[in-house]
């Protein structure tokens, strides 16, 4: 979302999400990020959807737009250098990730380029991970951005085009059947601009002229109305270039040239994983030709669900083998996630990835378009645009017809990768399925999550009967957790819940602390986290009667949905045993021991403090403490907790009357937070990314 992170249901891309009146497109309304919606009625026609297979030359020389279109108004960066360019001036400068005089073509650069990218911990979020930092050519470095995993692809391979004036585009059709591209020369068709598309060239600046020297003088150029703009649907937070920035700033930071950052906005809006299946815009590759940069495209159905990944690493091992890592965001957007060897070769070798089998509708998933790809090049031939590969990858290309060859994928990767011990892909798919728990820890909602989890468990099923002779009851018995019962797989396309990017980790809580609640005297079944009645009134009603009713978030269509008026979500087929009967397999309990101020998991239970120190307090895994405290008129309040932050990061927020007046949330081992007017205050103790760990609780009173 990874762990596995996968792209849900497109909020943007299907045709019964919008609606299409005199050509332009009616938006509906959407909770979380409407500010970043202003001016985006361009008139596009969803979906733009262009899966067909191409057989033949797989579209190698099929022409696009005539050169020409590139002096437009509709430009968003000129092209100066050509993929295949290897001793031109420009291409023999050194650059991010190569030296001066390398021999390499410009393909061969975006490869060292992501290749290249630093591993770092992620910045935010519920629960800490690996990622990458997005390094530009004049020296800056930034965390990765959060975006999609099919907006990731996207964005590295536009952002790459874009600072190094390489022609680019993608092609699809739109909703009336016209074919569009989307590129260095802006929207367009082959009659003109493209409905209301923006001219990028008359409305934007372009600073591409600055050189280091201006930079240093005047400043990094800003583009105010980009920098205030984000991503539809919301999620895509860069609190770590100022706070309340969204991917518009991120993008402002790293393009000289705004049309750029314009385009990609809208470019991440309207295409997706179902654009780069397309063989117009990508080809399928060879398993031992492989190098950073290039897709992995999961699909698992015709259309809606998918996933793609981007090949971050790829090393050289002994006797002719490779390790490769990959990369991935996820909706609700975050970081991308950098996968080790093992839990990558996990990726490459599943039959999703374009292998042999069938999904559940008796699709082939070799005919689904999935497995390893690699981006076309955009060259000038008989003076048009024409996407096809480079000369030296046409021995590696497979036709997206042969069937027979593309199939054999996953099972020579099983060969190609470096060996994997079954104990260290056991504890990959572990790691996978945490990973995602972690995730709806933090989005409860989020149907990616338990998708990706049910996955891994399905590759845990086949591993454990296959190498650790252990049936699937016995695997649920040692490994299955309440929460993936709580937060059942759930069928996409009939659920409303999968619509929802918005839910919160203090929703967890809640949701979580209702099924113990439930199973406090007896073990019952799970009450899953899904829309019932057309609402999750239950759930709702419990917030509210444990004094948590302000925490509770209505359902919000996130995203454009086609179950909206679903009145109950539809649960998908489980394999696993019920939950009291994988309970008593031992090794669910919690080894965390709670303090003598239990039980105080939510506000109605607040432990009633007064000034005084308070130590060896304990935060157990998903278990938040509150505490409450009286204030007289006239008095101020400061609290501090204490603790090992290297064992576990603990974070506290301070209520009154239902409304946070604080928040401390940092990443040393102390958390304080103030108050200095009358009334009741509430203080909720909790755990980052699910922590654990003893403190210390100090409240002075002035």
């Amino acid at each position: 979302m990874k762990t596995f992170l996968m792209e849900t249901v497109s909020r943007r891309r299907w045709p019964w999400m919008v609606a299409a009146v005199g050509g332009a497109l009616l938006l509906g309304a959407c909770g979380s990020d409407q500010s970043s919606l202003q001016d985006d009625d361009y008139g596009i026609v969803e979906p733009l959807e262009d899966t067909a297979p191409l057989g033949k030359a797989d579209n190698a020389g099929v022409g696009a737009l005539p050169t020409s279109v590139d002096d437009s108004d509709t430009q968003v960066w000129e092209v100066r250098n050509q993929w295949e360019d290897r001793n031109s001036a420009e291409a023999k400068k050194a650059g991010i990730g190569w030296p001066a005089n390398s021999g390499l073509n410009w393909d061969e650069k975006y490869a060292k380029w992501i290749q290249s990218m630093e591993k770092i911990d992620s910045v935010g979020g519920y629960y800490t991970y690996d990622t990458f930092t997005l390094t530009t050519p004049w020296g800056k470095t930034l965390p990765a951005p959060k975006l999609e995993c099919a907006e990731l692809a996207m964005f590295l391979r536009v952002t790459f085009a874009a600072w190094y004036h390489l022609p680019f585009y993608l092609t699809s059709v739109d909703g009336h059947g016209t074919r569009v591209y989307f590129g260095h020369f802006g929207g367009r068709t082959r009659n003109g601009r493209y409905q209301d598309m923006p001219k990028y060239k008359l409305w934007y600046k372009d600073y591409s002229y600055m050189t280091a020297a201006d930079i240093q003088r005047d400043g990094w150029p800003q583009d105010a109305r980009l920098r205030e703009r984000g991503l539809y649907g919301g999620g895509d937070d860069m609190d770590f270039i100022f706070e309340g920035a969204k991917a518009g700033a991120y993008f402002d930071e790293i393009y000289l040239n705004k049309r750029v950052g314009h385009f990609v906005r809208l470019l991440l809006s309207y295409f997706g994983s179902v654009n780069l299946v397309s063989s117009r815009n990508t080809y399928n590759l060879k398993p031992e030709a492989i190098r950073a940069g290039d897709l992995l495209l999961e699909r698992w159905q015709k259309i809606g669900i998918g996933h793609t990944l981007v090949v971050k690493q790829v090393t050289p091992l002994s006797e002719g083998r490779l390790e490769a890592q990959l990369v991935s965001g996820s909706m609700p957007r975050r970081q991308p996630k950098w996968e080790d060897g093992a839990s990558s070769k996990s990726y490459f070798t599943t039959e999703e990835m374009g292998g042999e089998g069938t999904n559940y509708d008796g699709d082939a998933y070799v005919r689904l378009g999935g497995g390893l790809k690699r981006w076309r090049v955009a060259k000038k031939i008989g003076g048009k645009w024409t996407n096809t590969w480079m000369a030296g990858d046409e021995a590696s290309w497979i036709c997206d017809t042969d069937y027979e060859r593309l199939k054999t994928r996953p099972t020579e990767f099983r060969t190609l990768l470096g060996e994997v011990s079954p104990e260290d892909l056991r504890a990959s798919l572990l790691q996978r399925i945490e990973d995602a728990r972690n995730h709806l820890r933090e989005y409860p909602a989020s149907c990616a999550a338990r998708t990706r989890r049910e996955k891994a468990f399905a590759d845990l099923y086949d591993l454990d009967a296959d190498k650790f002779g252990m049936s699937k009851a016995q695997t649920d018995r040692t490994y299955r957790i309440l929460d993936d019962y709580v937060f059942a797989e759930l069928q996409y396309e009939t659920s409303k819940t999968c619509c929802w990017d918005s839910s919160t980790s203090a929703m967890y809580q809640v949701i979580m602390d209702y099924n113990r609640q439930q199973a406090e005297d007896q073990c019952v079944e799970a009450t899953v986290f899904k829309a019932v009645g057309g609402g999750y009134d239950l759930f709702k009603q419990f917030a509210e009667q444990t004094g948590r009713g302000h925490l509770w978030k209505d359902w919000s269509e996130d995203e454009p949905c086609q179950a909206r008026d679903v009145s109950d979500d539809s649960e998908v087929e489980h394999e696993w045993i019920p939950w009291c009967e994988a309970s008593q397999g031992g090794g669910h309990g919690d080894t965390c021991t709670d303090d003598g101020y239990e039980s105080n998991d939510n506000p109605n239970q607040a432990t009633a403090l007064s000034e005084g120190t308070y130590p060896d307090l304990q935060i157990c895994k998903d278990n938040d403490d509150y505490y409450q405290v009286q204030l007289a008129t006239g008095q101020s309040m400061t609290v501090t907790i204490t603790f090992d932050h290297s064992v576990g990061d603990l974070d506290m927020a301070l209520f009154r009357g239902g409304d946070q007046v604080d928040i401390s949330q940092g990443t040393n081992d102390v958390e304080t937070v103030h108050a200095d007017e009358e009334g009741t205050y509430t203080l909720r103790i909790y755990g980052y990314s699910g922590a654990t760990g003893t403190y210390s609780l100090a409240i002075t009173i002035d």
